[in-house]
């Protein structure tokens, strides 16, 4: 089994994290953790560096739970939740977990949902963490 976990930190990142390892262990899974930027002048240094740390800390996390994952930062250009569709469906990804964040309506309008465009998308099954 091959779990996704979209990751990007913060309190809700690491609440899909910690649900993800759960999932893992009881399944015994491999767990791929990515966070995807668009990429090019749009992204600060700072920002990239933060996924970077990020990243590390999620791959030890499953480290010491004794599970095997890959943690990578996808820069392709695409929007994030087409990034991590597609990347679920390049790897045959049986699951994936998301942390969400609220935003008010107009947030929505303008940002779209990566959240949204995952959970309807996504070739496999998706969990939202909050």
């Amino acid at each position: 089994m091959k779990i996704l976990v979209g990751y990007n930190g913060g309190k809700v990142g690491n609440k899909a994290l910690s649900l993800a390892r759960d999932y893992a262990k009881t399944y015994n899974a491999f767990v791929y953790i990515v966070t995807s930027m668009e990429g090019g002048t749009s992204e600060k240094a700072s920002a990239i560096r933060k996924a970077e740390e990020g990243l590390i800390f999620a791959k030890q996390m499953m480290e010491e739970a004794g599970l095997q994952c890959d943690a990578t930062q996808s820069v392709r250009g695409l929007s994030s939740g087409e990034d991590l569709v597609q990347f679920a469906e390049e790897n045959k990804i049986d699951h994936i977990f998301l942390g969400i964040k609220k935003r008010s309506r107009v947030e929505k309008i303008l940002l779209g949902s990566t959240s949204r465009y995952i959970i309807l998308k996504a070739p496999c099954p998706v969990t939202t963490v909050k």
